[in-house]
């Protein structure tokens, strides 16, 4: 049997001692390095070339957690790097995935869950604690809501009049005269619409103005 070759980088020895008894108690696992620092990690990991990468975030010395990790997979984006934190925030999830990590487990879970975790990321798939997958839920619609207002500040008041009127079934013609403008001049308007929405069909933009509350422009 191959075994999960584990690389270890936390800056308290403490932490690193009892993590390399539990790991090393299994007979698919082992423990092939340490380090205390992001620095001296990522020299390891080139060195040693872990399969799994145990990272704490916040190590006072050095590179911490974040820098080491996105680094590492900036090197070699076949490190699997799992983050094991005392962190149970949100902003410290959604910074260590977007840095490259495969997987995000506190160090409050137990042994167990562990080396799930260490397990799963081997193979390549995800890991979450069970808590992270609602924040990553909710921090996601979160950022699609201000994605779609940071969009609908692209329009100006006369393409949101247009969109307005085109998701309450206008034709261009209708527009046009509702407005006072030429059907070509509507035809532009909503091309550049499209555009800045990065938008392709009509429905999809009658979906837009909907949700945004675009048809209460017209009385």
């Amino acid at each position: 049997m191959n075994t999960i070759q584990i690389l270890l980088i936390d800056d308290h020895a403490i932490v690193r001692s009892g993590l390399k008894m539990l790991i090393n108690a299994q007979k698919d696992m082992e423990v092939i390095g340490e380090a205390a620092d992001g620095n001296e990690g990522i020299q390891k990991a080139i060195e040693l070339k872990p399969n799994v990468i145990l990272m704490d975030l916040s190590m006072p010395h050095g590179k911490d957690g974040f820098s080491a990790t996105s680094e590492l997979k900036k090197l070699n984006n076949q490190f699997q790097i799992l983050i094991l934190t005392m962190h149970d925030d949100h902003e410290y999830l959604f910074k260590g995935l977007k840095a490259g990590a495969s997987g995000y487990i506190l160090k409050s879970a137990p042994g167990e869950e562990l080396l799930k975790a260490i397990r799963m990321v081997y193979k390549g798939d995800a890991y979450l604690y069970p808590n992270a997958t609602k924040r990553l839920i909710e921090g996601y619609l979160n950022f699609a809501e201000n994605e779609e207002k940071d969009s609908l500040d692209l329009l100006s008041p006369r393409e949101k009049e247009v969109l307005s009127l085109v998701a309450m079934g206008y034709s261009n013609k209708e527009i046009g005269d509702k407005l006072i403008i030429s059907v070509k001049t509507v035809e532009n308007h909503k091309a550049k619409i499209m555009e800045k929405l990065q938008l392709t069909t009509r429905p999809q933009l009658v979906k837009f103005a909907i949700k945004k509350g675009l048809l209460e422009l017209e009385e």
